[in-house]
């Protein structure tokens, strides 16, 4: 039987549910594709489709930084599920070296991220 390390299934999920807290306390769910680096989980707005550029998620980690992240795996064998939550303290970067640093390593995990431009903060 293989071993689960919780760190390295985290890491290479390739979804996530990211959790925010809205100004008046309601939580704030979305899927958002992310990486990991240093033990910092980086997500970013790029180019994908959206309503608006001004997204909840951002609003909310500017009055409330407390987020969590929840990756899982479901399979009609329940002997196969998983899921790992990792709360923390969420930052805005829209300049700088942590944005350059989530740009690399959201390319280097998203081929996607060739093509779609990554434009945003992280």
């Amino acid at each position: 039987m293989v071993e689960f390390d919780p760190e390295l299934r985290f890491a290479q999920a390739p979804v996530a549910r990211l959790a925010t807290v809205t100004p008046d306390g309601m939580p704030h769910l979305v899927p958002v594709v992310f990486a990991v680096s240093d033990d910092v989980v980086y997500t970013a707005v790029d180019a994908k489709p959206k309503t608006t550029r001004r997204l909840r998620r951002l609003a909310n980690i500017e009055s409330n930084p407390r987020a969590s992240v929840l990756v899982d795996h479901y399979a009609d064998d329940w002997t196969q599920l998983w899921w790992i939550r990792v709360d923390g303290t969420a930052a805005i970067h829209r300049t700088g070296k942590a944005m350059q640093i989530g740009y690399d390593v959201l390319r280097a995990k998203y081929s996607q991220y060739q093509v779609v431009q990554l434009d945003g903060p992280v």
